[in-house]
């Protein structure tokens, strides 16, 4: 009897599907439980389509894609329907993809079902939709979870945590591959130790995790006898574990296998094309998370690698001082950037402090870091002074970049950069800058000042750029901050905003150890709190941050002298406003606030008298210090001029001629003298007696300045 004698018999009919051609060949009791003419022959697919419910046939092109992706058999119940669209039968269709040439081909049978009662329908299709909106829903939840894993442990764990709807395995594990054997990344469900027998089987082993790796295909075993009858080798290591079901899957990405994932039950579960399905989609997303997981932890090996070759430990210990320094990176991306800082102790007894950034944020910006560090280095240990340091690796950087942009078209790079030289003995501290944010100092009694200091352009700009030298001292007791502009920006402020928002955490911090002071300025602008401290920009600027603090240590003076100092260049009349505001900073205690302003006044006169009536700069020293009543303002502004000043009787319209007038009505004293080589223009004002802050005069901490 032949084969469709018997099929007929028991209404089953046969059918293949040409992928290629789009032919659809049918035999006589295929064609008529698919109301379409009768007998055997060829129809086209659209033909065969219309005869399928639109939603059943929806379905079937997704069950067969998966049967082709695992070399499974294609199961569908499907709902037939006559020309006027009216359901008249259900059949199952049981199907097998052929691979012809380059082409598939199914070669499949289709039975017809009985009808279930109208009730039973209706409950089977409310329980269907809801099992599928279930699936709906857990695949986009573990499809979030997994895409926000950032480390293979959390992926495992994730991947752990998934309950999938309606068959939740209970024993899970992730296999990888290294070299020719199967290793196990992790597992879930089991005791520990359970994991010994499969760790680093060879890839030959009939095993099915094996199998799936050199195949990249799915294996479903539904029943322990089709466990112990597939791999009769390994089913007395997972006999003992008591499960009746187990799914392996393969982990691909970008076409190449790169694991396999079990999934096993303690209750039968059929592996319906559903169900195998929604496997195969967490399979696909786990191999994807664990591939972003690798990449992130390579990355953070290479950061911490960097991270730990290039910034230096400080050491050894500077007699008389004490230094403290903090390293922050980024978050995301690379963990390593262009911002560094260094110790260097030199042949004159002296000790080098450094700070820089260079531009950027990723691989080049860490190794120009690199290289110039060494520079630098290797130019303080010659001897050289600290503005030949800062030429020299300006010249230096110059040429790198250029080398660099030759075969690279991101453009030559720049760095900003502060070379510090103390004297341990004397606390004698001379800078030279080259673009970048100016120390700070908080004084013995705990006021705060931003140093200014002359500087020039960063590094590698210009290569014949000029880098000026400013010297002053270190006193008993005060303290010194270098910091790059992460420190400043972060959170969303400019420099000057951040700045004010710094100032505010030294002044109460003013004191405390150097290394609680370190944590507490990171902790200010990286922590938790920080966030509810933006700045007034809209975005919230991401930086490295590097600071280093400096402390003179010994007794402060019992009635400390406080003293700042800073330059006006003829080409920078805006810093005029910037010895406005650094005399109120050194005068934040003071008790007269007519006398501060009168101060602020006569400066500005001064200052500007030097930019309109000489060709020279001026140089603004200013001190506050203690007399036997009261404490004195002495304030000098020195200029290369040796043309005295005149006093003047200026008209009513008359823009000039007011300053020693002004200083006349204001000062408690003033006066002019000669140089050698130029002039010191001065005055004093007293504050009144008995008007000092409480602790002022016995050396303790004047009250805390609040941030501009």
């Amino acid at each position: 009897m032949r084969t469709e004698d018997v099929l007929a018999a028991i209404a089953t009919g046969m059918w293949r599907w040409d992928d290629a051609s789009g032919t659809v060949t049918l035999d006589a009791e295929a064609a008529r439980l698919m109301e379409l003419p009768a007998g055997p022959g060829d129809h086209s697919e659209s033909a065969v389509r219309s005869r399928f419910h639109p939603v059943d046939w929806n379905e079937v092109n997704g069950i067969v894609a998966l049967a082709i992706a695992e070399d499974t058999l294609a199961e569908a119940r499907l709902r037939i329907v006559d020309g006027s669209g009216r359901v008249v039968r259900t059949v199952r269709s049981r199907s097998k993809p052929v691979l012809v040439g380059e082409h598939y081909q199914l070669i499949g049978t289709i039975q017809e079902v009985a009808e279930p009662k109208p009730s039973a329908t209706a409950a089977q299709t409310s329980i269907t939709g809801d099992w599928r909106r279930s699936r709906e829903a857990f695949l986009l939840d573990a499809g979030r979870a997994l895409a926000e894993a950032r480390s293979t442990a959390e992926v495992l764990r994730v991947a752990a945590s998934l309950s999938m709807p309606g068959f939740s395995p209970d024993g899970l594990a992730v296999f990888g591959v290294g070299g020719d054997r199967l290793t196990i990344i992790g597992h879930h469900g089991h005791s520990a130790g359970d994991d010994e027998p499969f760790t680093h089987l060879p890839l030959d082993t009939d095993y099915p995790a094996s199998e799936v790796v050199r195949t990249g295909r799915a294996i479903y075993l539904p029943t322990p006898d089709d466990y112990r009858r597939r791999f009769p080798v390994t089913w007395p290591l997972a006999q003992r574990f008591g499960r009746r079901s187990w799914a392996f899957l393969p982990l691909i990405v970008a076409g190449r296998t790169i694991g396999a994932w079990m999934a096993a039950f303690r209750h039968p579960v059929a592996f319906t094309p559903d169900e195998r399905s929604v496997l195969t989609t967490v399979a696909r997303m786990l191999a994807q998370a664990l591939a972003r997981a690798g990449v992130a932890e390579s990355e953070r090996e290479l950061s911490l690698g960097l991270q730990r070759s290039m910034m230096p430990t400080l050491g050894p210990d500077i007699p008389g001082m004490t230094v403290a320094a903090r390293y922050v990176p980024t978050g995301g991306g690379l963990q390593v950037g262009g911002d560094w800082y260094d110790m260097i102790p030199l042949p004159s007894g002296r000790v080098a402090l450094v700070i820089g950034d260079v531009q950027g944020h990723d691989v080049r910006a860490a190794g120009l870091m690199g290289q110039l560090r060494i520079a630098l280095r290797a130019y303080a240990c010659e001897g050289h002074r600290p503005d030949a340091v800062l030429s020299r690796a300006s010249r230096f950087l110059h040429g790198v970049t250029d080398a660099h942009d030759n075969g690279d078209h991101s453009g030559p790079r720049f760095a900003t950069c502060l070379y510090l030289e103390v004297e341990p003995a004397t606390g004698l501290v001379e800078i030279a800058r080259a673009g970048h944010p100016d120390p700070v100092v908080v004084t013995a009694d705990g006021t705060v000042l931003l140093r200014a200091t002359e500087g020039g352009l960063p590094l590698g700009v210009d290569p014949d750029s000029d880098y000026p030298t400013t010297r002053f001292v270190l006193e008993a007791g005060e303290t010194l901050m270098i910091c790059t502009d992460g420190l400043l920006e972060i959170g969303g402020h400019d420099l000057d905003t951040g700045w004010a928002r710094l100032r505010g955490v030294l002044e109460k911090n003013a004191g405390r150890p150097l290394e609680d002071l370190a944590d507490t300025l990171v902790q200010a602008v990286h922590g938790p709190t920080s966030h509810y401290t933006t700045g007034p920009l809209a975005d919230r600027r991401e930086d490295d941050i590097a600071v280093l603090l400096l402390t003179r240590e010994g007794t402060p003076a019992r009635r400390p002298t406080r003293r700042t100092a800073m330059s006006v260049a003829q080409a920078e009349p805006e810093r005029i406003a910037a010895a406005r505001q650094h005399l109120r900073e050194l005068l934040h205690d003071w008790s007269d606030e007519e006398q501060v302003d009168s101060a602020v006044l006569m400066v500005s006169e001064m200052v500007t008298n030097v930019l309109v009536h000489t060709d020279g700069n001026a140089l603004l020293a200013a001190e506050i210090a203690h007399g036997d009543k009261s404490r004195r303002l002495r304030v000098e502004v020195t200029d290369p001029s040796d043309e005295l000043p005149h006093k003047r009787r200026p008209g009513e319209m008359a823009s000039s001629g007011r300053g020693l007038v002004l200083m006349e009505v204001l000062a408690d004293a003033w006066g002019v003298d000669p140089r050698g080589e130029g002039k010191s223009i001065w005055f004093e004002l007293y504050e009144p007696a008995g008007a000092e802050p409480d602790g002022g005069p016995d050396g303790g901490p004047a009250p805390a300045l609040p941030a501009a």
